[in-house]
């Protein structure tokens, strides 16, 4: 073969292998689009809230702070197959998490009345949080880029402040994992 004929030959794998990088560069950038930055940290003060629910109340975290430990459990979308899953094993294992002092919710940035159905649809008896307008759950850095909020439990303590935040919640087993991590941070029983 000549440097005539070799050199395209290596102009070719060379425009492969940039190619090649460059759709890395570019994935990899739509992956670090996608992740939201989770702004709260363990230790932070949680964001006041004040939200339309389910069952027809509007909560405030600043009626809970001095009296009683909070869950957020953020899910993406009502009536979706993992947000259904995860809304049916809070419904139906309730009382391992009503055996702690706490008052827990899940909560979307759907229309309340799509909340207000999904509540009903799958049997959920406490109340599904409404953030339509998204202020809430940017606050709780659970917004993500594409305009929804990602699966994350946020677990409130008494003063207000984060005591954890589950970023790798798995539906099927939330209740069971709800009540696992409030007796690892020491919620008080009833």
């Amino acid at each position: 073969m000549g440097r005539e004929t070799a050199r395209p030959a290596q102009e070719a794998i060379m425009g492969q292998w940039l190619r090649s990088i460059r759709g890395s560069v570019v994935l990899a950038a739509a992956f670090a689009w996608v992740t939201p930055a989770f702004a709260l940290e363990v230790g932070d003060p949680a964001p006041d809230f004040e939200l339309a629910a389910s069952d027809g109340k509007t909560y405030r975290l600043a009626d809970f702070v001095g009296r009683q430990a909070v869950v957020v459990a953020w899910f993406p979308r009502a009536f979706t197959s993992g947000c259904t899953i995860e809304c049916k094993s809070l419904a139906e294992n309730g009382d391992l998490i009503r055996a702690f002092d706490v008052s827990y919710f899940m909560a979307s940035v759907d229309p309340l009345e799509d909340n207000t159905r999904f509540a009903e649809s799958t049997g959920a008896d406490f109340p599904l949080l409404s953030d339509p307008s998204r202020d809430v759950a940017r606050a709780f850095g659970v917004l993500n880029p594409m305009g929804f909020a990602s699966r994350h439990t946020v677990y409130i303590d008494v003063d207000g402040r984060v005591a954890a935040i589950d970023r790798n919640v798995r539906p099927a087993s939330s209740a069971e994992d709800m009540a696992a991590k409030l007796a690892e941070l020491g919620v008080a029983r009833r």
